[in-house]
């Protein structure tokens, strides 16, 4: 039994198209309502809160693999629960910043949470995702109402990633042997700046979308109020107010253990253009 949590998120929904698309099973999804959960045919969905980490022993009953977003709940009673329950082998989402820049709080939270689930005795496989693709959906409702779309740093480029691809690879680690014990970082198949994703979400919808470049500061001032001061600021430097080598770098990591090229920003873009008319 394999469970994904996050069924309903951006990579685990498509983990589980992907298992079942491959033929395996018996698999379950694990949403905070079951009853609101679109799943694929086959998929049980089961319900637990991560912050309740109690929660989850009947969602865990005969799982022996597991893919786990770490941070969103008390970590060490997760990954505690989560060995009671006798699974074997945990794939982890984590984050590059691990390596690129473990001097930030978040990229310490990750690593904490990388060093439990080592301790724990249980298989693992860890994967350290750089900047999201589906991050382009915090423009959502800016395009969608017409509006321009600002954002810092509009020159820097990182090598956006495909949710679908940590899904990729989140699959093949799950179903595949050689993959235990083994951390892997993924970025998309080259280097995408803020001004050419707006660029590409206005391809997709096939008209213009305006774009404006804003200081670090004004940036901050609204994103400390969705993330908190520290995480803004954290997120700034990721983005482009404190780049290195490392961040910068594409890997082929998605095509080597998928044997798939990369998917670009410009498909995530077509596929989701849905959400920004």
């Amino acid at each position: 039994m394999i469970l994904v949590s996050g069924a309903t998120g951006n990579i685990g929904s498509a983990l589980l198209k992907e298992l079942h698309t491959h033929g395996v099973g018996p698999l379950r999804g694990l949403t905070r309502d079951s009853s609101r959960a679109v799943l694929p045919e086959g998929v049980e969905a089961v319900e637990g809160d991560f912050a309740e980490p109690a929660s989850l022993k009947p969602a865990l009953e005969g799982v022996r693999s597991l893919f786990l977003v770490s941070r969103l709940g008390p970590d060490a009673d997760i990954i505690e629960a989560v060995r009671a329950a006798g699974v074997e082998h945990v794939v982890l989402v984590s984050s590059i910043t691990v390596e690129t820049h473990p001097h930030l709080a978040p990229a310490a939270e990750n690593l904490a949470v990388e060093q439990l689930l080592k301790a724990s005795g249980m298989a693992w496989t860890i994967l350290r995702p750089t900047q999201f693709a589906s991050n382009a959906l915090m423009w959502a409702a800016s395009i969608r109402g017409r509006e321009t779309v600002r954002a810092p740093y509009a020159e820097t480029a990182l090598p956006t990633v495909h949710p679908a691809d940590i899904a990729s690879v989140a699959r093949v680690a799950l179903t595949e042997p050689g993959h235990r014990g083994r951390t892997y970082a993924l970025t998309g198949p080259e280097p995408v700046s803020a001004r050419r994703q707006v660029e590409a979400i206005a391809a997709a919808l096939g008209r213009e979308v305006p774009f404006a470049e804003i200081s670090r500061q004004d940036a901050h001032a609204w994103m400390a109020t969705v993330f908190g001061a520290d995480a803004a600021d954290a997120v700034l430097d990721v983005t482009g107010g404190d780049v290195n080598d490392e961040l910068l770098k594409v890997r082929d990591t998605v095509a080597r253990v998928t044997r798939t090229p990369a998917r670009t920003f410009e498909q995530w873009a077509s596929e989701n253009a849905h959400a920004f008319r």
